[in-house]
C-alpha cells in the first residue's frame, strides 16, 4: 500500500534535497510505498491527472521488484518518463503536472512521468477575427494545442520552434517560429535577443510581450499584428514572418508587420479579388473618415464658415439654434457618451451589453438632441465616426483610431483647419519613423515599393502576387514562377 505521511508522522519523510519546500504546500503530496523496495512519489495534486496517477503510476509503482529506475522506466506504460537528479529541472516539471518517483535507497535521482490535467476549452471559431467564408479554428490557451494547429497546415520541416522560458515567477513557456531557409535571419535574431533580454516576475499574456519587444513602447500603434486565426499565422509564415506564441494565451503575435495590414480582413483571401479590394478601400476610407470628420465639423464652424454652401448653413444654423455649447465643448460630450457606451457594452454580459449599446445609443442621443444639449447633425458625424472604426479587422489599431480623434478635435478647435493638418502631419512623421523589429512601419507607402501595392491598398489575383514582401528581406522573394501568357488562341476541335 502507498501512505502518505503527513506532518504529524513520527517517520522522517525523505525527499531530494532542495526539494523540501515543496512540502510547505497543502496540495504537495509526498506518498512512500511500505514493500520492498520502497518508492517515494511526489506531486501536487491540483496539477496532475488523477485518472493517470492512479491507473498508469501507482498501480505499477506499487506492484514492482526492481531497485533500479531504468527499469522501472520501462515498466511505466506512458511515453514521457525522465530519469534526472537536477533538482532545478525537477522543480519546474513538477509545477508542469509531472510525478516524481525516487528508490528509498537511492534520494540522489528520481524518474519525472508525465501526468498533467488538462483543462482546456476546444477549438471553437474566431471571436474577434470572425469570417463568413474561410476555415472556422482559432487559437485556444494550449500551447502545444496551438502548435498543432500551426504545424497540421504546415507540415515543412523548415518550420523551425525556438522555446524560451520568461518570467521569475510565472516560468511562461514562449515559443518562436520561422520557416529556415526562408525568413531573414536578421529579424529572427532580432526577436531571438529581445525575448531572451526580458527580466519581468509575470506574463499574464501574450500582449506583455509585444509591448516589451516593441521598436518603440511610446507609440499608441501596435507594431506587432495580434491574431487569433490559424490560417493568417500560417500564411504569416509562408510570408517569411516570425511568430511568437506563449502557452495560456489564446493569440499569437506576428511580424514585422506594417500599418496596411491592420486593415485587411484575412476573408478578403477567400473572395474574388475585385470584391476584397473594393472592402479594403471601403475600410481604409471609413477610417480616414472616422479620425477626421468630427475635427473638420468642429474647426469649420469655429472658424471657416465661408467654406460652406449657402444652403448647408442654414441647415447647420437651424439644428444648432438651441445648443448652448460652442462646437468643440459639444462634439466632446458626444465622443465621451458613445465611449461610455461602447466601454458598457464590452464589459456588461453579452446579452445585456447588446441591449446597452443599441438602446442606449437611441435613447441618449434622442434625449440630447430634444434637450438641446447636441445638434442632430454632429450626432449623425460622431456615429458615422464610431461605426467607422468598427470596420477594423484587427481589435488593436481600432482602439488607436479611437484614441488619436482627441488630439484632432483639440487641434482643429484651437487652429481651425490648420490645427487638423498639423496634427495630422505630425502623425505621419510619427508613422513614417517608426518600424517594425526594425522593417519601416509604412511599407509599401514609405519607402515606395510598387511591387508590393500587390497586397496592399488592394488585392490582386493570387498569381500576381507571386513575390513575398520586400520589407521582409526573405531569403526566398519568389513565392512560386510567374505564370508565361500564352496569347495563342486554341480551339478544342482541331
Amino acid at each position: 500500500m502507498l501512505k502518505k505521511r503527513g506532518k504529524g508522522s513520527n517517520n522522517k519523510i525523505n525527499i531530494l534535497p532542495g526539494l523540501e519546500k515543496l512540502k510547505e504546500s497543502a496540495d504537495f503530496i509526498h506518498y512512500k510505498n511500505d514493500g520492498n523496495p520502497g518508492f517515494y512519489v511526489n506531486y501536487f495534486k491540483s496539477l496532475i491527472d488523477v485518472d493517470i496517477l492512479h491507473r498508469d503510476i501507482l498501480r505499477y509503482v506499487s506492484k514492482s521488484t526492481t531497485k533500479k529506475l531504468s527499469e522501472l522506466k520501462n515498466e511505466l506504460p506512458i511515453e514521457v518518463v525522465m530519469e534526472t537528479s537536477d533538482v532545478e529541472f525537477i522543480t519546474d516539471k513538477i509545477f508542469r503536472g509531472f510525478v516524481f518517483v525516487q528508490l528509498e535507497n537511492d534520494l540522489s535521482n528520481g524518474l519525472l512521468i508525465r501526468a498533467e490535467k488538462h483543462s482546456v476549452r476546444d477549438v471553437t471559431i474566431p471571436e474577434v477575427e470572425y469570417s463568413v467564408i474561410g476555415p472556422k479554428e482559432s487559437f485556444v490557451e494550449s500551447y502545444e494545442v496551438n502548435l498543432n494547429l500551426i504545424r497540421s497546415r504546415l507540415p515543412d520541416s523548415q518550420l523551425r520552434l525556438k522555446q524560451y522560458k520568461i518570467g521569475s515567477l510565472s516560468r511562461s513557456k514562449v515559443g518562436l517560429l520561422y520557416m529556415d531557409g526562408l525568413t531573414n535571419q536578421e529579424n529572427v535574431e532580432t526577436v531571438n535577443q529581445r525575448l531572451e533580454d526580458i527580466d519581468i516576475d509575470m506574463l499574464n499574456d501574450i500582449s506583455n510581450i509585444a509591448e516589451l519587444i516593441s521598436d518603440s513602447q511610446l507609440s499608441p500603434f501596435p507594431q506587432l499584428l495580434d491574431t487569433e486565426r490559424p490560417d493568417r499565422t500560417c500564411a504569416a509564415l509562408a510570408e517569411g514572418k516570425v511568430v511568437i506564441l506563449m502557452d495560456r494565451s489564446p493569440h499569437v503575435l506576428l511580424g514585422p508587420t506594417s500599418l496596411i495590414e491592420f486593415f485587411s480582413s484575412f476573408e478578403d483571401y477567400y473572395i474574388h479579388w475585385i470584391l476584397a479590394s473594393m472592402f479594403r478601400l471601403i475600410r481604409l476610407v471609413a477610417v480616414i473618415l472616422s479620425i477626421v470628420a468630427t475635427p473638420i465639423y468642429v474647426a469649420v464652424l469655429t472658424y471657416h464658415h465661408e467654406v460652406l454652401p449657402q444652403d448647408l448653413i442654414g441647415t447647420l444654423v437651424t439644428s444648432r439654434r438651441n445648443v448652448p455649447f460652442p462646437p468643440i465643448l459639444e462634439a466632446i460630450i458626444l465622443e465621451l457618451t458613445i465611449e461610455l457606451l461602447r466601454e458598457a457594452g464590452a464589459r456588461l454580459p453579452t446579452k445585456i451589453g447588446q441591449t446597452i449599446g443599441i438602446v442606449g445609443g437611441i435613447v441618449i442621443g434622442t434625449a440630447a438632441v430634444q434637450a438641446g444639449l447636441t445638434s442632430n447633425i454632429l450626432l449623425i458625424i460622431v456615429a458615422l465616426s464610431a461605426l467607422g472604426s468598427f470596420t477594423t479587422p484587427i481589435y488593436n489599431i481600432g482602439n488607436t483610431i479611437r484614441l488619436i480623434r482627441f488630439p484632432l478635435l483639440i487641434f482643429g478647435s484651437l487652429f481651425g483647419l490648420l490645427g487638423v493638418v498639423i496634427c495630422v502631419v505630425f502623425i505621419l512623421a510619427h508613422l513614417i519613423q517608426l518600424t517594425s523589429l526594425g522593417r519601416p512601419y509604412m511599407e509599401p507607402i514609405y519607402p515606395f515599393r510598387f511591387g508590393d501595392f500587390r497586397d496592399a491598398i488592394v488585392r490582386l489575383t493570387l498569381r500576381e502576387r507571386n513575390t513575398r514582401p520586400v520589407y521582409l528581406r526573405t531569403q526566398k522573394p519568389i513565392r512560386f514562377p510567374e505564370p508565361e501568357k500564352d496569347n495563342k488562341s486554341t480551339d478544342i476541335y482541331e
